[in-house]
């Protein structure tokens, strides 16, 4: 009211009507401004509510009445819940196939929208990735390149998610095992393909954990998985058995504790 009170003893040198045209205008302009920044707000924090509880469903259902927005943090979130309602085991081979190539184009959206938006260089990268399982083995290794320098400027842009370091780590720890024949193909399609090291695979896996110290289980057994293949049993022991004691929360844990154990009695 003092707003409005304000505007109308200034409206007096304007004439009644454009007065009212003028102040109308600039109120109800303000006043969405907003509304819709914090609508955005709103309708993150419930997104990040119902990823944090698993509701992947009602997160793809929610994020999606938002897909033709200018948002990036909207858009990443978008992304990577239609990638993580692809991965469901309930969802049809189609279905995931046509959720794989969904989660990409939002990615894509959410950089052209912020480059800067380090989340969005992370899911475009492991969206890419995603849709490579598709379209076989030279698309795979061709899109290899640009998946590892999206990582990259996503931890240049926020070097404190553990996250992103672990995914170039697994980039690197893929390219060091990559079968022979891979690598065949690979030479023959490109001029310098794709390569790396187990020794820089594991670079990776400590720099996240440094990170964010035991922040996911798979970090753990993929230190020592990378510390067996460089013939180093003594670490390797001590990371599989920190993979299998990690508190099982999700399936993933419990296949990671599966795994760690399998390992560790075959040492």
């Amino acid at each position: 009211m003092q707003v409005l009170r304000k505007s109308l003893q200034r409206g007096v040198v304007l004439s009644t009507g454009t007065f009212l045209v003028y102040e109308a205008h600039k109120l109800i302009s303000g006043f969405a401004e907003v509304h819709a920044s914090f609508k955005v707000e709103e309708v993150i924090e419930q997104a990040d509510y119902l990823y944090g509880s698993g509701e992947t469903e009602k997160l793809y259902q929610q994020l999606l009445q938002h897909k033709n927005s200018d948002d990036a943090e909207l858009l990443w979130r978008l992304a990577r819940a239609s990638r993580d309602l692809a991965q469901l085991s309930s969802t049809s081979a189609e279905e995931k196939r046509q959720l794989a190539y969904e989660a990409l184009e939002y990615a894509k959206k959410a950089l052209e929208k912020n480059e800067s938006n380090f989340a969005a260089h992370k899911w475009y990268a492991i969206c890419l990735s995603d849709v490579g399982d598709f379209e076989g083995i030279k698309t795979k290794i061709g899109n290899a390149i640009v998946i590892k320098e999206h990582f990259q400027r996503a931890i240049e842009l926020n070097p404190k998610d553990a996250t992103t370091i672990h995914l170039i780590g697994i980039w690197c720890y893929s390219f060091a095992e990559m079968p022979w024949y891979q690598r065949k193909i690979a030479a023959t399609l490109f001029a310098t393909p794709p390569t790396s090291t187990f020794q820089e695979a594991l670079h990776y896996f400590h720099m996240a954990e440094e990170a964010d110290p035991n922040f996911y289980s798979k970090n753990l057994l993929f230190l020592g998985k990378t510390y067996l293949k460089l013939n180093n049993k003594k670490m390797a022991l001590l990371w599989l058995s920190k993979a299998k004691e990690y508190p099982a929360h999700t399936e993933e844990d419990k296949q990671v504790q599966k795994e760690a154990l399998e390992l560790l009695n075959s040492i």
